[in-house]
């Protein structure tokens, strides 16, 4: 799967789901700083990654990345 398309997924589901500004949504973004993301968000994301990528992660694995741009390589790197 093309990065491109990778962004464009997981930026309309945290616009949609989480009603995040798309200004926000760059790279240098930061999950809990800039996106206001908690630790129950990050289930709903677990289950958007599954649904969407069909790639199965753990919440533990999600919380360890701090920004968007880390998500967006741990995604790229999984559908690889």
């Amino acid at each position: 799967m093309e990065r491109t398309e990778i962004i464009e997924k997981v930026n309309n589901f945290l616009e949609e789901e989480f009603e995040i500004n798309p200004s926000l949504l760059v790279p240098e973004s930061r999950f809990k700083a800039d996106l206001d993301i908690d630790s129950l968000d990050i289930v709903d994301i677990v289950v958007m990654v599954d649904s969407i990528f069909g790639v199965k992660i753990k919440s533990e694995d999600l919380g360890k990345l701090l920004t968007l741009g880390e998500f967006y390589d741990f995604i790229e790197q999984k559908t690889a």
